[in-house]
């Protein structure tokens, strides 16, 4: 129960912050940090509602405008290409989360071709249902 409250609180903070995101990748790289054990042995695989599955959807939550959702997505293949050996786990995060950056993690992905995602799938709804859906 604790822990739902701190992964609540958690994106809480990130979601009033994210319009203010950090013009490095200290916060990309911070929540990813999350799904060390995964990256690096690639197991146990994450699940929706773990520390790892609430740092993706805190990704995708700073993806709320177009800049932070490319910042978002410049920061993650930064990572790819300096962890070559982890590129595939880290590209599967999303996918084993249930969560859509809406951009692939491949480093053929060209970030300044993504927006933020329309009203109708805004970072508040999103937020909203996570939110729904562990309580």
């Amino acid at each position: 129960m604790g822990e739902h409250k701190l992964t609540v609180a958690l994106l809480m903070f990130l979601w009033a912050t994210s319009r203010v995101a950090a013009s490095d990748c200290s916060t990309v790289m911070g929540l990813i940090s999350a799904c060390t054990a995964f990256i690096t042995y690639g197991s146990p695989d994450p699940y929706p509602g773990s520390p790892c599955c609430d740092a993706m959807m805190s990704l995708n939550l700073l993806g709320d405008s177009t800049e932070n959702r490319r910042l978002v997505c410049r920061c993650l293949l930064s990572l790819i290409n300096t962890y070559n050996p982890n590129a595939t786990a880290i590209a599967t995060l999303p996918g084993l989360c249930g969560v859509s950056l809406g951009f692939t993690i491949d480093p053929n992905t060209d970030c300044n071709l993504y927006q933020s995602f329309s009203s109708s799938f805004s970072s508040e709804n999103n937020y909203c249902t996570h939110i729904m859906l562990n309580k």
